[in-house]
């Protein structure tokens, strides 16, 4: 395969992938056939198929896309000078802030856009916000033995208890057909948060 029949393969993947999350976005609650995605592609469905074998690769590709951006994010906050109850809050607000630019990828994330698909994409969104809360409750210990901040409640529970707090805001914007946007009122909600979790010494 020469060069740009390689780069034609990957952009006609990235392609799909961009009007899966599209149709994601904009037929909220809907099930997702390939034909009306081949439709949206304007190619035929055995095309899609030379793409990506099936349905759940497609999906996979968009849980890929999400774990890559958070992630390469994540690592940049937690290598910064900032401190523990800083580096939660940039976490917590980056995931937010990319489910209100991705509405489809938000239906991913609730899990809505996945049901009646294979098991294995629900596993791996689950994966994805176990890695998270892990990564909150390093934070948080970390910042105990550095910074002397301490949580009110063990640090297992404070992480679960903000990243259970950000899924809310989440799927209250897929539940609102996402008029109601994920980063409305957190400023001040994570405000309170944080003031009710954290203490020094």
């Amino acid at each position: 395969m020469s060069e740009q029949q390689l780069e034609q393969k990957v952009s006609r993947r990235e392609q799909i992938l961009q009007s899966l999350a599209q149709m994601l976005e904009v037929n909220p609650g809907q099930r997702i056939t390939t034909a009306a995605l081949a439709r949206e592609v304007g190619v035929s469905e055995a095309a899609l198929y030379r793409h990506f074998p099936s349905k759940a690769r497609m999906f996979e590709g968009l849980i890929g896309f999400i774990e890559d951006t958070l992630f390469s994010r994540v690592n940049l906050i937690v290598g910064s000078d900032a401190g523990g109850k800083r580096q939660c809050e940039q976490i917590l607000t980056l995931l937010l802030a990319f489910v209100e630019k991705n509405p489809g990828m938000a239906r991913i994330l609730t899990g809505d856009a996945l049901s009646g698909e294979t098991e294995r994409l629900r596993t791996r969104v689950n994966q994805l916000f176990e890695r998270l809360e892990t990564q909150l409750k390093q934070i948080m210990r970390e910042a105990e033995v550095r910074e002397g901040l301490r949580t009110e409640i063990p640090a297992g529970s404070a992480a679960n208890l903000i990243l259970a707090t950000a899924e809310g805001r989440i799927r209250q914007f897929v539940r609102s057909e996402f008029k109601r946007r994920p980063t409305e009122f957190w400023p001040e909600q994570w405000a309170r948060l944080a003031q009710g979790l954290f203490r020094q010494g």
